[in-house]
C-alpha cells in the first residue's frame, strides 16, 4: 500500500474528513515521528510496534560491478519492530478497522 492508497482508504472510511485533511494527519505523524528518531527517541505506538535508530559500523564493503572494496562509513538506520497485537492480527490475517471520529474543530 502506498501513502496515496493509504490517504485514500483513511478518506474513504472517515467521510466527515476532507481529503486534505487525511493528507495532513498523515504528514504530521509521519514528521513527528522522522523528528523524534532524528532526535536519537524511541516512538512506541502500543499495539502497533515501536520505531528506533539503530547504529551501523563502519566497514569495508565490496562495489558489486567491480569487486574493489571500498570503505563505508558508520551510519545511522531507522528500525521498526512489530507489536504483539500486529504481528497476531498480521497472522490471523484479520483486517483492522481505523476510523478517525468526529471531526475537530479548527
Amino acid at each position: 500500500m502506498t501513502k496515496s492508497e493509504l490517504m485514500a482508504e483513511l478518506a474513504a472510511a472517515n467521510p466527515h474528513l476532507t481529503g486534505h485533511d487525511v493528507e495532513l494527519i498523515i504528514a504530521a505523524i509521519f514528521d513527528e515521528i522522522t523528528s523524534a528518531l532524528s532526535r536519537g527517541a524511541r516512538v512506541e505506538l502500543r499495539g502497533f510496534g515501536a520505531f528506533t535508530v539503530k547504529r551501523r559500523n563502519a566497514r569495508t564493503g565490496r562495489n558489486p560491478r567491480t569487486g574493489q572494496a571500498v570503505s563505508v562509513n558508520e551510519k545511522a538506520v531507522p528500525f521498526f519492530k512489530a507489536g504483539k497485537e500486529l504481528r497476531d492480527r498480521v497472522n490471523k490475517s484479520r483486517p483492522i478497522r481505523v476510523s478517525l471520529g468526529a471531526r475537530m474543530p479548527a
